[in-house]
């Protein structure tokens, strides 16, 4: 911005435009360093995973939020998946972070089915008292990752790999339309011909469907 300002002829130092865009309410638009911000007023649950082996579909399902670069600015992503078979039972795109279309895809997901246990990080979506009141309202246990420990939902994060590299990094969305556009036809792809080495060579949805 002082850069431009100056090719314009503007003579102004860094510390003054920086103060003038405070003022007035401007920021670049990247994505913020941690998406999952935690809220110290919100209760936190210990982490049910640890040595639990998982042998069923609906077992044990995950979340988490990424963000999705497109042409101009980014879109938040959450998506639930199923740790057994891989499958993402729901997902949901966003322009802001609140709560809302983390909750969507929850009732998405429980038009499909309902987990044993739910694991999340300990964002301020997952650990507010509307979306633990859902899950607890259909009888799941509730497990969170400990603070810092990204491989408590390794899953999730492999996940967000394979959609960044296989779909967001060779596409250039112009819109949020032509954003949801594209993850719909990756996420049918993912669930119902990605062929998984750890599933036997199988797709997600064989696995999660007994076939």
């Amino acid at each position: 911005m002082q850069k431009g300002l100056r090719n314009l002829g503007h003579v102004v130092n860094k510390k003054r435009v920086g103060r003038l865009m405070r003022v007035m309410g401007l920021e670049t638009i990247y994505p913020k360093p941690r998406l999952s911000i935690g809220n110290f007023q919100h209760k936190k649950y210990p982490y049910l995973l640890k040595g639990v082996k998982i042998e069923s579909p609906n077992h044990v399902w995950s979340t988490d939020i990424t963000y999705i670069r497109m042409r101009q600015g980014f879109v938040y992503l959450v998506a639930i998946l199923d740790w057994f078979s891989r499958y993402v039972v729901s997902w949901k795109v966003s322009t802001s972070m609140e709560v809302e279309f983390c909750l969507e895809a929850l009732e998405m997901a429980f038009e499909i089915d309902k987990p044993t246990l739910f694991n999340s990080d300990q964002g301020s979506q997952f650990t507010s008292m509307d979306f633990t009141s859902r899950l607890k309202k259909e009888g799941t246990l509730i497990s969170m990752d400990g603070r810092g420990r990204v491989f408590d939902n390794i899953f999730v994060e492999r996940l967000w790999r394979s959609v960044k590299y296989e779909e967001v990094y060779i596409k250039s969305y112009e819109t949020v339309n032509d954003c949801v556009s594209g993850l719909t036809d990756y996420f049918q792809f993912y669930n119902n011909e990605r062929l998984h080495q750890a599933l036997g060579y199988r797709t997600p949805l064989q696995v999660y469907s007994g076939h």
